[in-house]
């Protein structure tokens, strides 16, 4: 019979497959190395068998210990499996912004999760980092992998992913594409190969636009894709070993995702898509004698709500790869949850649609992108009240809006009321600090929180329909392209826009 003792003795050796479809025109043959075959989905299932044997053999984790780890991703799933077979507790902290699927995927290995705030400093003891470091000093036997700093993630890479692609190459293998997110990756198999290789493969980083491993010069920012990037050099990557760098932004990245699934039947995660980007803008450089081998390291189905949802794609602006999923259709007599018309014309729909688009609002309006009123959470209140010119005033950390860090929105009348009535009391139920029992002139609006409305957000393809249709309900909206706020459109502008359009009919 042929069986494996335990799942952990599956992790690794994961195949290669050809890209075919979306390598149309490229001399060099291009492997994708499926990692999401590992058992619990992911490329870490290699690093948390390392770190927990690592850590066995060292004496710091014993029969009856625990495994804490700040992390909601990937790592974690992968030592919530490993704590389930070896018999240890996990406890994982994440913080408040991690969507309860993910919290729910930890939950369902038997781990423990601890949710802990967002907005505090990263140094401070109510940080996700801070609360597991109280957590592992409190239990006894606890043990905190730490994969920013483990080496045993660069010597798993280095024992298993790099010798699996040499070998399945028969050595032929000349340039290798990856990801960085930790850097343990990257840095074990890049060594190896180079060892391996001796110093002939070629290994390319794929970084997002934003993060730091690219350009150490570069302005940072926040990106959508997961698991991959940085805004801190980590322990575990050696910058000496990547031999080159390709950037890639989100757009681009999101519509060879949604590209993978379609044309080649690969539905994988958004930092996969990332790579072979990368891959390919590698391969067209090189002839049919090279053998690009791009690392996919994680599956899709947990990105099914976001990359692969038409509706989200679309009112985050990115329009390219809007389109691309196939259509769900009801039988006769059958509900599909949450399904709408082609081309309704609901909120949210606007696919297909004709009629003006939401960027022909910002040009008709003559808004420049990225000009909107927009404070942050310290700004006095007073100074806030000079600063509106609209119907609303975004409040952002820095004072700069992103997807990541937009408190809310003021309604102008909530705004001067504020200002105007010395008996109002500050909202103490949400935001990032709190406020002073009395309002005046000097109160930071960040502690105003319970004045502070969500704004909804519309997509810069969108039907101006779809504009309108959030608006009945909201008193502005913010504009996304390529994931970014690009502008502000508040009821009045709207209908100033509609108004001019009328007088030109």
């Amino acid at each position: 019979m042929k069986y494996a003792d335990t799942v952990l003795d599956l992790v690794g050796s994961t195949p290669l497959v050809k890209l075919n479809s979306v390598a149309s025109g490229v001399r060099a043959t291009v492997l994708a190395k499926l990692e999401y075959m590992n058992p619990s989905g992911s490329i870490k299932d290699r690093i948390a068998v390392s770190l927990v044997a690592d850590a066995e053999r060292s004496g710091k984790l014993a029969p009856g210990g625990t495994i804490v780890e700040p992390t909601s991703g990937n790592t974690g799933v992968g030592l919530a499996m490993v704590a389930a077979i070896r018999g240890y507790d996990a406890v994982f902290v994440t913080p408040d912004k991690v969507g309860k699927g993910k919290r729910d995927v930890l939950s369902a290995y038997g781990a423990e999760v601890v949710v802990t705030k967002t907005n505090v400093a990263p140094d401070s003891p109510e940080s996700y980092y801070g609360v597991s470091d109280r957590i592992t000093a409190e239990r006894e036997g606890a043990f905190k992998p730490d994969q920013f700093s483990n080496q045993a993630g660069p010597e798993a890479h280095y024992r298993t992913t790099g010798p699996e692609i040499w070998n399945d190459t028969d050595g032929r293998v000349t340039h290798v594409v990856m990801g960085p997110g930790t850097g343990g990756t990257i840095t074990g198999t890049g060594r190896y190969l180079h060892e391996a290789s001796e110093g002939r493969v070629k290994v390319v980083a794929a970084d997002p636009a934003g993060s730091i491993y690219a350009d150490h010069s570069a302005d940072l920012h926040s990106y959508y894709v997961e698991g991959v990037g940085e805004d801190m050099i980590p322990d575990t990557y050696d910058p000496s070993v990547p031999d080159g760098f390709v950037t890639v932004d989100d757009a681009a990245a999101f519509e060879m995702t949604r590209r993978l699934a379609v044309e080649e039947g690969l539905l994988v995660g958004g930092s996969s898509g990332m790579a072979v980007v990368a891959a390919l803008e590698t391969a067209r450089e090189l002839d049919e004698d090279a053998v690009v081998v791009v690392v996919l390291p994680d599956s899709g189905r947990g990105y099914i709500d976001k990359i692969f949802n038409d509706e989200w794609m679309a009112e985050h602006g990115f329009t390219t790869a809007a389109r691309r999923g196939g259509d769900v259709v009801a039988a006769p007599g059958a509900e599909v949850e949450d399904s709408e018309p082609a081309g309704s014309g609901q909120p949210g729909a606007g696919h297909g649609q004709q009629g003006a688009s939401v960027a022909d609002v910002v040009t008709g309006l003559g808004i420049t992108p990225g000009d909107y009123p927009c404070v942050g959470p310290d700004t006095r209140l007073a100074e806030a009240v000079a600063a509106l010119s609209g119907d609303v005033l975004l409040v952002a950390d820095a004072g700069a809006a992103t997807e990541f860090n937009v408190f809310g929105a003021f309604e102008r009348s909530a705004l001067t009321s504020l200002l105007l009535d010395s008996e109002a009391v500050a909202g103490r139920s949400s935001g990032p600090s709190l406020g002073p029992d009395r309002v005046d002139g000097d109160t930071a609006v960040g502690t105003l929180s319970d004045a502070l409305v969500d704004l909804p957000k519309v997509g810069i393809g969108q039907t101006a329909e779809v504009l309108r249709a959030r608006l009945l309900t909201a008193p502005a909206a913010l504009v996304y392209d390529a994931g970014r706020p690009v502008a502000l459109i508040d009821r009045t502008a709207l209908a100033r826009w509609a108004a001019s359009r009328k007088d030109h009919s």
